[in-house]
């Protein structure tokens, strides 16, 4: 059955083109056996098992007729056409019976052919065999013929392989040994490399090469020993021609040496060292050994930096070392036209910096900033430059600073421009109040009627609808009386200032921004006339400032600690109201007046309260009038002892007589009673 099962599948593998795996074992009997076998039969089996393997079979049964030279009757033992036996009998005694004894073919294969003659009288039973795989020992001196190594062998199941004695190695063949020169690349930071057999006599006809290549940055450094010797042959000058070492590094010219003078110590500068060692047929060499070590690549010192620091400082600095600038207080690290917030540099693998170093550049504080209706000049420095010194004034005599006459600014280590005290802000230049030209013309004591330029700088006029004053308080705001521009909040009103004639060509023209009456000014008409002129006041804001100059010029406020006006000291009135009866003076106009009691001042049924008081002079008969609405009433200042006085504004032109010069006095708010809600208003707004 089993031999059925071969053929079959010999047949398949045929037909498909494919190989069946030998098996390991198998079983083998003759036809129809445990039953006798037929006459005049005769069949051949092919027995395998894998490469690598000798195929052993063993008889476990063996039942055939016997005669002479199994001339009837047998069974053969067949392989590579070589009959390694020819069986038959009945048992183990019988001279051509196999018996138990295993047979062994020299391969993987055998045939086993069985053949019968025309008859079977006796009915013999024929033969059963097992048959398996044997590893061969490739190795063994009886076999492996064709399959030698040529120092070691190594017998493995199936097969063998090949090894070398220490020294040498296997050829790609796979069989032979050659001896071991060099190979592979060393890479750890050091270690010892010799001539094969050194310091044995070197073998004859080599080509040894050793590669020593280490991670970039580190450079190799050669030790030869003094026990060194290479053929040296000169010939026509040159030498190293048949035996010599070849030290090659990448970049510069191969280096051959020989004789028995040793190299020494060769500084190779490269992280990557090829050693060639060759001999040839003839002569002899003892050879060399070497031990090879490995430094970090050294980079130049990178030198020094004007107002600055390099750290750290080493004497050396090797690949991988970090370096740092820093620049001294007042200077920038600048790296060509770029600033650079910080800076390190790192030796490279190629003994380079790779950044070269910035440069500290003495630091600036950019233009100093603009002072309002002041300017500055340089006291020391240039360019903005660190500790450079700029002082600020304001531009005299229109404005001051509230508290010294001049502020200086030195340039500091965090770019600002700051005080001693380190403080940032420039204080504003405040306009110059109550101050006037007419000390230029004969002192102060107004002794005229009319005005000339610059003697009431702050007094402004409004022509359009009705005629009214106003006193300019500083560069943007004004001074006036509620009931001038009541109703007028939200129309375009304009004011006229630095001029002593209303028809002067050439005033400074104001347009009011904004108009704020005092929250408590309450206007109250009886048949169109105003019967309450309590809380009188009002403040304008120009829509641009004020260009203030000898004929403009704000007028001081009072202070708040001193009485807003003494019984009868003597102030002054100005305006361009009514100076005769039903005449408007085109002329700025002034009188000097004084405090009189509010019993002495009644002027019909008008309430009088403590946000007014009266003024004028019944002997002179001078007394504001209708048009001078708004205007001021000023007094020198109370503060400044025997030095030039500054004017205060102290009341406003409000209410009086309907004629004019009818007792020649008339009501002031008292300005004294609201310097909170100037002050507050002109913050707020």
């Amino acid at each position: 059955m089993d031999g059925i099962h071969l053929i079959i599948c010999l047949l398949w593998a045929c037909v498909n083109m494919c190989e069946c795996e030998p098996a390991m074992f198998g079983e083998v009997s003759s036809p129809q056996y445990p039953q006798p076998y037929p006459p005049n039969f005769q069949q051949q089996w092919d027995l395998e098992v894998p490469q690598g393997y000798q195929i052993q079979l063993t008889f476990n049964h063996l039942d055939i007729e016997s005669s002479p030279d199994c001339y009837y009757d047998s069974v053969s033992v067949v392989s590579d056409n070589k009959v390694l036996g020819k069986f038959c009998g009945q048992n183990s005694t019988d001279r051509l019976h196999p018996g138990d004894k295993p047979i062994l073919a020299p391969r993987n294969r055998l045939q086993l052919v069985f053949l019968t003659d025309d008859s079977n009288h006796e009915l013999h039973l024929g033969f059963t065999a097992f048959y398996q795989a044997v590893d061969i020992d490739e190795c063994s001196s009886s076999s492996a013929e064709n399959a030698l190594c040529s120092q070691i062998c190594l017998n493995t199941l199936g097969s063998y392989l090949c090894a070398c004695h220490h020294g040498y190695m296997l050829r790609p063949d796979q069989l032979t040994c050659v001896l071991e020169c060099g190979g592979g690349v060393r890479s750890e930071s050091e270690g010892t490399i010799s001539s094969p057999g050194f310091p044995d006599m070197s073998p004859p006809d080599l080509d040894c090469s050793y590669t020593i290549s280490v991670q970039p940055g580190y450079t190799i450094t050669l030790n030869f020993s003094q026990n060194f010797h290479i053929e040296q042959v000169y010939n026509q000058g040159q030498t190293c021609l048949f035996h010599w070492l070849q030290v090659s590094v990448p970049g510069k010219k191969p280096e051959k040496y020989c004789g028995g003078k040793s190299p020494g110590v060769l500084n190779t500068g490269a992280h990557f060292v090829q050693l060639e060692y060759h001999t040839d047929r003839y002569g002899q060499s003892q050879g060399w050994s070497l031990h090879y070590t490995t430094q970090r690549v050294q980079c130049p010192h990178p030198g020094i930096i004007g107002n600055g620091t390099v750290t750290p400082n080493f004497a050396q600095y090797l690949y991988r070392d970090y370096i740092h600038v820093r620049c001294m207080p007042g200077y920038k690290l600048m790296m060509g036209e770029k600033e650079i917030p910080s800076f390190k540099s790192i030796c490279q693998s190629n003994g380079k910096w790779h950044l070269t170093l910035p440069e500290c550049k003495i630091i600036d504080c950019g233009a100093p900033k603009l002072l309002l209706n002041g300017d500055f000049q340089f006291i020391s420095g240039e360019n903005n430059e660190y500790l450079s010194v700029i002082e600020y004034h304001c531009n005299e005599p229109y404005y001051r600073f509230k508290d010294t006459a001049k502020v200086t600014y030195r340039c500091a280590v965090d770019r600002k421009w700051t005080e001693a005290n380190n403080n940032d802000i420039i204080p504003p230049c405040y306009p110059e109040c109550g101050m006037n030209t007419e000390v230029s013309f004969g002192g102060r004591v107004f002794g005229g009627k009319q005005a000339i330029p610059g003697q009431i700088p702050w007094q402004l006029l409004h022509k359009k609808h009705t005629r009214g004053g106003a006193s300019l308080i500083s560069d943007y705001w004004a001074l006036t009386a509620a009931h001038v521009v009541d109703g007028l909040e939200n129309t375009t009103m304009i004011w006229l200032g630095g001029i002593t004639k209303a028809q002067n060509q050439n005033p400074v023209i104001m347009e009011a921004e904004k108009i704020i009456i005092h929250p408590y000014y309450q206007r109250v008409s009886l048949q169109g006339h105003q019967t309450n002129y309590d809380n009188d006041i009002a403040l304008i804001k120009m829509s641009a400032r004020v260009p203030l100059g000898p004929n403009i010029r704000p007028v001081c406020l009072p202070n708040k600690t001193q009485e807003s006006v003494m019984e009868g000291t003597m102030g002054t009135v100005s305006g361009f109201g009514g100076f005769e009866e039903g005449l408007t003076s085109e002329i700025l106009r002034y009188g000097d007046i004084r405090e009189y009691p509010s019993e002495q001042c009644v002027f019909g049924k008008m309430p009088v309260t403590d946000n007014m008081f009266c003024a004028g002079d019944d002997i002179e008969h001078i007394d504001s009038c209708q048009g001078d609405s708004g205007g001021p009433l000023f007094f020198p200042s109370l503060g400044y002892g025997t030095k030039e006085k500054p004017y205060e504004v102290r009341g406003i032109v409000s209410w009086g007589p309907v004629r004019c010069g009818e007792v020649s006095k008339a009501y002031y708010t008292k300005v004294q009673n609201y310097l909170g809600w100037i002050e507050e208003t002109m913050a707020n707004n």
